[in-house]
């Protein structure tokens, strides 16, 4: 028995020596005059583990520690994190001088080399272009926000009566109106094939890039290859029958030599439908979700609300849809959206990477490396929202929601996201239908997580009863 705890004993010695050793060469290869302060992990995993468990008390510790703007390893690479409001809005604003999109390798594998988020100088100029071109105010209100009025009335109908998990109806919701939107499809064996990949997708864009058999992210190459195959076959079909024309949707209109003044490659238009459904599919979904949750909390809120969507109801027909200026009537509905973005954080923050070696805010970042541009603790600066964890869509209505100083809500500078509106007319539509239709109580047990994604891990139930 001796022995054999000696020999646990020196195994554990050896374990902790080991340890220190690699954390200390580890800190030893990063330490290069000028770098901000901070601790970098482990070798290759970094604090990667750290930053995902812990979430926001780890950057608020490491905050207390090395001050608002320090370095890491986590996301499988070298990083500085800026929590400082002014430092982010400078780096935000400055891509043309060496601050590019910085997002994980498994994001930029999955959603394609040829997506907005991984291209930048000249490339993302004309992306983002064809990207603006599908999602302009005049495509809103002419031929996507009657698609979302239809999809949203069919699909919000018998729920009275019924528990159903609104954080899976959401999902559902989003994924199948942008398809309906990028390429026309609302049912079929082709629909469900797409549904089941991009649900892999998503969590693959999500994960450490480790391609080993069982990861997500092997899963989701996977899944992107699969997309892949059935939007180019879609494409063939197409243009064997020459429907090109004919159809209303986002990829034809790719499609069409007339309207592609970017003149895209079948890649590009691929990645680009890849890019809107990913980009649409969370932040449309969560913030569709918690909106329900938060006003469900606040019955001042979702009383306001109701009465501002009711009296749209009440100077339409039954079957009439909404229309572009009533859209843009609904103010509380869009304060709602907004409060319930910053509350939730349903983006944490945006990635960028250095070009070549720069000094900010007298540090000097090595070219290569990312900076992570943490936007989450500003969303609860008490300097620029009073009480700044209640849910008040009403401090919305006091100031320019779209322009305040402190909003970094949808992004900033030429990476402001270009589908803000259509999200907004998405979300201000499915709250139209839900707030009219019904009423609703949460059945009980319903946790929530709020990092690194704002997912309920068992489901947000709700007993919905018809309003009428």
């Amino acid at each position: 028995m001796a022995v054999y705890l000696l020999v646990i004993g020196m195994i554990l010695l050896f374990s902790l020596c080991l340890s220190a050793a690699l954390l200390k060469w580890n800190e030893l290869k990063y330490r290069k005059k000028g770098l901000p302060p901070g601790t970098m992990g482990w070798p290759v995993f970094g604090e990667t583990t750290e930053f995902l468990k812990q979430g926001p008390n780890f950057m608020k510790n490491q905050r207390a520690r090395y001050g608002s703007f320090f370095k890491s390893h986590i996301l499988g690479c070298p990083t500085v994190v800026s929590m400082d409001p002014e430092i982010n809005r400078y780096i935000l604003m400055n891509e043309a001088k060496g601050l590019v999109p910085g997002y994980p390798q498994s994001m930029l594998d999955i959603l394609g080399r040829c997506n907005i988020a991984a291209v930048h100088g000249s490339t993302h100029k004309y992306m983002r272009g064809a990207l603006l071109s599908l999602v302009s105010p005049t495509m809103v209100r002419d031929q996507l926000l009657p698609k979302i009025d239809c999809f949203m009335r069919d699909y919000l109908r018998n729920w009275g009566g019924s528990v159903v998990d609104i954080q899976e109806k959401t999902k559902k919701m989003a994924l199948l109106s942008s398809l309906n939107q990028t390429i026309g499809l609302q049912s079929g064996p082709m629909m469900n094939s797409l549904k089941s990949e991009f649900f892999k997708l998503v969590l693959g864009t999500l994960s450490l890039p480790i391609d080993l058999p069982g990861t997500n992210y092997r899963q989701g190459l996977q899944a992107r290859k699969n997309v892949v195959r059935i939007l180019r076959r879609l494409m063939n079909e197409r243009r064997a029958s020459m429907v090109t024309g004919s159809c209303n949707d986002m990829l034809s209109y790719l499609m069409r030599s007339e309207e592609n003044i970017q003149k895209l490659t079948d890649e590009e238009i691929i990645d680009l439908i890849i890019t809107i459904l990913y980009s649409g599919y969370e932040t449309v979904s969560t913030t569709s979700m918690m909106a329900v949750k938060y006003l469900h909390d606040n019955r001042k809120a979702l009383l306001t609300l109701r009465e501002e969507h009711m009296k749209i109801r009440g100077r339409k027909r039954l079957e009439d849809p909404i229309e572009w200026d009533e859209l843009k009537s609904m103010r509380f509905t869009r304060a709602v959206i907004y409060e319930t973005s910053r509350l939730a954080t349903i983006v944490n923050g945006v990635l960028r990477k250095t070009t070549h070696d720069m000094e900010i805010n007298g540090f000097v970042i090595p070219k290569g490396w990312r900076i992570y541009v943490y936007t989450r603790e500003m969303n609860y600066s008490s300097y620029s929202y009073p009480d700044p964890l209640a849910f008040n869509p009403w401090r919305w209505l006091d100031k320019n929601a779209d322009f305040p100083n402190n909003n970094l809500l949808f992004g900033g500078g030429s990476r402001l996201c270009p589908g803000k509106e259509l999200g907004i007319a998405e979300i201000s539509t499915f709250l139209h239908y839900f707030v009219t239709r019904y009423r609703w109580e949460e059945v009980g047990g319903n946790k929530l997580m709020k990092f690194p994604r704002v997912v309920a891990p068992h489901g947000l139930h709700i007993r919905v009863e018809s309003s009428h």
